[in-house]
């Protein structure tokens, strides 16, 4: 069993409200993730394989980091937080919220809503997302040497439900915390992947890059 290295997309367009407005990296976004790629071949932090979601940021965060050949798998996509939050408004009069510290209240409530199965239309069932997580990083745990793997805040923080066994509202706690273009290390322990870094962003540290320290 290899460990693995799971790295948020850069920043995205923040100002969308829909899954396609959302799904491109930010000017800074792209600033975001030359510098992690920067400081991961500085550090000769050696993967030899590296994975990407098939989303716009996903693509464009693994360039900017220079893996333009980083292999595309969808099973490390995002949920569709907006369809969701969107589908719960018109079911439930559960309003969308317009700014970050209502997001805070608001991914809870979302993520157990559509455990329980009272958002109906979803494109996937949280069961669903659940196992392609599992599935996908099973198999690349599997694979011979270290892996990388760009993908989304979402998957960031379901994978840690299952190596942590985290209830719902810890799961969104941890999803909210994390920040664009950081880490997250699965390491084998024993028959099991179990977290031994969580959100580091080294190569944000100068005071210089403080802002890009970015969690929208």
């Amino acid at each position: 069993m290899s460990h693995i290295t799971l790295i948020r997309h850069g920043q995205a367009n923040t100002q969308a409200r829909d899954e396609t407005g959302y799904d491109r990296l930010s000017p800074l976004g792209h600033q975001q993730a030359r510098w992690l790629g920067d400081h991961l071949r500085a550090a000769r932090d050696h993967h030899p394989r590296v994975y990407c979601g098939t989303l716009t940021r996903h693509i464009e965060t693994a360039r900017a980091m220079g893996h333009p050949d980083a292999t595309p798998d969808p099973r490390l996509n995002e949920l569709e937080y907006f369809r969701l939050a969107q589908l719960l408004k018109q079911q439930h009069g559960i309003p969308v919220p317009t700014e970050r510290e209502g997001f805070i209240a608001h991914l809870p409530t979302v993520f157990t809503a559509w455990r329980e199965g009272r958002i109906e239309g979803a494109t996937e069932t949280f069961e669903q997302f659940e196992a392609r997580v599992r599935d996908a990083l099973s198999e690349i745990a599997a694979g011979p040497g270290p892996a990388l793997v760009v993908t989304s805040g979402g998957l960031i923080a379901m994978a840690m439900r299952q190596v942590l066994d985290l209830d719902i509202p810890a799961m969104a706690r941890m999803a909210l915390a994390i920040m664009n273009t950081s880490m997250h290390r699965l390491y084998p322990i024993g028959d099991r992947l179990s977290p031994v870094l969580f959100n580091a962003a080294p190569h944000l540290e100068h005071p210089d890059r403080h802002f890009a320290r970015t969690h929208l």
